[in-house]
């Protein structure tokens, strides 16, 4: 007799193996440890960010569903969409990510469906969300903790925050990440770069991680380093758009975009003097625990989730 395979169906990341951000990271060492654990997973991908759109990579599912394709709706619509697939599908299990998804869970409840959601940072405090924006994040961070079964954090700082804020307790599950050695300095020449002369930023160019004020600053400073900023955003922004301007004043300063390749991001890391942290909200931030496994020296914001990360500075 064939034992049915559990089966779990993740929603609200852009897709596999379509790897931007942390919940994209997340999405992909997630699903493909589940799968070797024998789970069969589905992964809900946005439609048009595929030009080719295979059923299957190493063992996991992949369904692709369109969105409106507007900044603030892409998102939104596109787990609305995944929900309504879900909804009709045998998963034992869905797993959703982004608070913003949290009245979605009022239809997982209706078809009675086990829910979890990873619900992140604090969303509603981002600048990049203002007015209506941030009183959305608010309202849907306290609706997931209505409508889903199971609220995940990835910090003791967010745990906190939760219970404060909705009164809901919450599993903690922090990010990890891989040890890793260099392999290859040779992928940084590319920008014309040696093994410490440069400073590193890397993460979405967006007011709440102050790439604009660690540049300010490290062009009034006397370094005779560069700084390296690895990110951008995948839409016209004035915000990105002034820091590109501002470093294209100077050859101080080396913008490489998206870098995709996860061999040269990783030589990138490798031999920075320094990683720089602006990050102001959320909790395990992935970015940096690449900087930790890749043995970067970090200089970080002192905020309450990057104190948690690094141990409030002591050493293990």
């Amino acid at each position: 007799m064939k034992t049915k395979r559990p089966s779990i169906a993740l929603i609200g990341t852009r897709g596999y193996p379509y790897v931007y951000s942390g919940y994209e990271t997340f999405a992909k060492e997630l699903s493909e440890r589940l799968v070797e654990k024998g789970i069969k997973v589905t992964i809900y991908c946005h439609k048009n960010l595929f030009e080719h759109r295979p059923k299957q990579i190493k063992g996991i599912h992949l369904i692709y569903l369109p969105a409106i394709e507007t900044k603030i709706l892409s998102q939104l619509s596109h787990s609305l969409f995944a929900f309504l697939h879900a909804c009709w599908q045998p998963y034992d299990v869905v797993l959703a990510v982004n608070s913003a998804n949290g009245p979605f869970g009022l239809l997982t409840r209706l078809f009675r469906k086990k829910t979890m959601i990873n619900v992140d940072g604090l969303e509603w405090m981002r600048p990049k969300w203002k007015g209506l924006g941030s009183k959305y994040f608010y309202w849907s961070s306290k609706q997931a903790t209505r409508f889903f079964d199971l609220i995940i954090n990835d910090s003791v700082e967010m745990q906190r925050v939760y219970k404060k804020e909705f009164q809901t307790n919450s599993k903690v599950i922090a990010y990890g990440a891989e040890p890793r050695y260099s392999q290859n300095p040779k992928l940084i020449e590319k920008w014309g770069l040696q093994p410490n002369s440069y400073y590193l930023i890397v993460g979405r160019l967006i007011p709440d991680n102050n790439s604009d004020l660690i540049l300010e600053g490290f062009l009034q400073s006397l370094s005779d380093k560069k700084l390296v900023i690895v990110g951008d955003v995948p839409f016209q922004d004035a915000f990105a758009k002034k820091i590109k301007a501002r470093s294209q004043t100077t050859d101080r300063v080396i913008m490489t975009g998206y870098v995709n390749e996860s061999e040269t991001l990783a030589e990138l890391y490798h031999h920075c003097y320094a990683y720089l942290h602006g990050h102001e909200f959320g909790g395990t931030n992935p970015t940096m625990l690449k900087a930790m496994a890749y043995g970067c020296a970090i200089l970080a914001l002192k905020t309450p989730f990057n104190d948690e990360m690094l141990a409030d500075g002591e050493l293990w």
